[in-house]
């Protein structure tokens, strides 16, 4: 069979795996081209900014779902088999108020922190939390064991994988999609595109997806240990923040969040925001600082990024812009890692169906 080139455009989560999966084709030759790479810190670069963490908010017997499903069979073998990866298992601990679920507005975050939530039947040792085990104010909860995955590693080690299966990595910078389809690294013209370009999908020429919004998210990065994952249904401090807990493999830290601010765009963090997270954090999770309040928080650095949200979800579809073929894969939102093997894998079976035309 002859070979095939291909360019995938934009070098986060999304689109390294794209790649990685695409690679195991010894027909694809592959290229990604991106304006950040791993090892960038950039408001607009989302995936080095996530917690980032296993809790599936999808809605059950959807394509969503199947997906995040999907996506659990392959970092449950990283975390068993791949330590360099920089994924682990962890303790997820889900506390929940009812009044949290009170009216029409219940967050992504609420809705996944479920007594009874579909990835029950995937995830091991899940568990209702008896009543004399949960914090003050909360009514529920629930405990299972889930991974986390250390950014800083995992985004060079999928980088890693790419040039070790053959894949070129390189700067790019688009005005309009097509023009990718000249930065292979061949030379020649790439015969498909890759679209992995996340908010950027919003503005980028033939494309121009006007359903992107960002959803600002803000979080503290701190060396304290937490016991695991510790996440909380909401808070009390307005309908657009959240208290989530993130250790990090491989001694990572631990982060702390956070906010689900959307259509704002702001790169700069937020002092008094930052306050209410870490003392939120602490609360919910006192082996943080041994019970002695965010004064013994040892703070590595603040963050800023922007989720890439798709009103209607995730694009996954292809099809012919100027004359190539582009295969879309992004709108991923805060839930690009845990859903990213389900999605790439379907973003390469679209390539194989565009290519059999």
């Amino acid at each position: 069979m002859a070979e095939t080139r291909i360019i995938v455009v934009g070098a986060g989560v999304a689109g390294l795996t794209t790649a990685l999966l695409l690679s195991k084709n010894p027909n694809y030759k592959i290229t990604v081209a991106a304006k950040h790479m791993p090892g960038d810190y950039d408001v607009e670069y989302a995936s080095p900014w996530a917690g980032a963490n296993y809790l599936p908010v999808s809605t059950p017997g959807t394509k969503a779902a199947e997906r995040d499903r999907n996506t659990w069979t392959e970092l449950e073998k990283l975390a068993r088999h791949s330590p360099e990866a920089g994924v682990d298992f962890r303790d997820a601990f889900l506390y929940s108020r009812s009044k949290d679920f009170e009216g029409s507005e219940v967050s992504a975050l609420g809705k996944a922190m479920s007594s009874d939530p579909w990835y029950k039947e995937i995830v091991p040792n899940f568990r209702r939390i008896p009543q004399n085990e949960l914090p003050v104010g909360y009514d529920d909860g629930t405990c299972f064991k889930s991974v986390c995955i250390n950014t800083a590693v995992y985004l060079p080690w999928l980088t890693s994988q790419c040039l070790k299966a053959g894949v070129v990595l390189k700067r790019g910078e688009f005005v309009h999609i097509s023009e990718a389809a000249h930065a292979h690294h061949s030379g020649q013209k790439a015969e498909l595109i890759v679209n992995c370009t996340g908010l950027s999908a919003g503005k980028l020429g033939g494309v121009e997806d006007k359903s992107m919004v960002p959803a600002r998210g803000q979080t503290v990065l701190v060396r304290n240990e937490a016991i695991g994952t510790v996440g909380s249904s909401g808070t009390d401090d307005g309908d657009d923040e959240v208290c989530y807990v993130i250790p990090r493999a491989a001694g990572g830290g631990t982060i702390l969040g956070g906010c689900y601010q959307k259509g704002n765009w702001d790169s700069q963090f937020d002092p008094n925001l930052a306050n209410r997270i870490m003392k939120r954090a602490v609360e919910l999770c006192p082996s943080l600082t041994d019970g002695k309040g965010i004064e013994h928080l040892s703070v590595i650095r603040h963050g800023v990024g922007l989720r890439p949200v798709r009103l209607g979800g995730t694009r996954l579809q292809k099809e012919k812009i100027n004359g190539i073929w582009v295969v879309h894969n992004y709108g991923h939102g805060g839930y690009g890692y845990q859903s990213s093997y389900g999605c790439s894998q379907v973003a390469v079976k679209l390539v194989g169906e565009t290519l059999a035309v």
